[in-house]
């Protein structure tokens, strides 16, 4: 097991760099001094200060091996707290493909900002061949196949990025909005509720899901 690091040690080291947007010296500093499970376990400390700059800090250097001490973040009373674990998760998902798969996953994701759907949909392809354990290549396809009203497509490649990333709360979120449109009302509740589950504080989901509940008669 890695040594502890001390709370109120690591942040008085990390804060200045983030009150200086030194993002590189951070990421330097993170790396030469302590590794991804020692900053992780912070998160199991009462200091919330620790805490929050911990996520911050995931968010940047995090690899696989912190996700499942992150997500239970998301659950946090703390509103910070949850957006910085959200944010974190997000992050080490992008990254988290081999590197031609990231190189794949950032174009798709930029050409499905310009709701560039057809040429998203073949860097996303490229990433899963390049990658086929990518959770994250499988969301993002599946937004671009939402887009393009390909629901059934979509909920296929949602249920691939939950079954490598169980946690994915996009992705379950994602499989609900394609149920919906498909006017399947029960899975839809189903993928919201355990969406909901991961992340307490999605609020739209939250009212969908109410919503559907009161259409079944529930």
């Amino acid at each position: 097991m890695p040594f502890a690091i001390e709370p109120q040690a690591f942040v008085s080291v990390v804060r200045p760099l983030l009150e200086s947007n030194d993002t590189h010296g951070l990421i330097q500093t993170l790396r030469l001094r302590w590794n991804c499970g020692q900053i992780a376990r912070l998160l199991a400390h009462s200091d919330s200060d620790a805490k929050k700059v911990a996520l911050v800090c995931l968010g940047m250097v995090g690899d696989r091996s912190c996700i499942e001490t992150v997500a239970p973040q998301l659950a946090d009373a703390d509103p910070t707290i949850n957006q910085m674990a959200e944010h974190a998760l997000w992050s080490i998902w992008f990254r988290i493909g081999s590197p031609a798969a990231n190189d794949q996953l950032c174009k798709g994701a930029r050409l499905l900002n310009y709701r560039r759907l057809g040429a998203a949909v073949e860097c996303f392809d490229n990433a899963i061949a390049a990658d086929p354990n990518f959770a994250e290549a499988y969301n993002q396809r599946s937004i671009a196949r939402f887009l393009r009203d390909e629901y059934e497509a979509s909920i296929g490649d949602c249920r691939k990025a939950v079954r490598l990333m169980p946690c994915h709360f996009g992705a379950w979120a994602g499989m609900g909005h394609s149920f919906l449109h498909l006017c399947q009302l029960d899975h839809a509740l189903r993928a919201y509720e355990r969406a909901l589950q991961i992340n307490p504080h999605m609020t739209c989901v939250s009212q969908t899901a109410a919503e559907i509940r009161s259409r079944l008669g529930m």
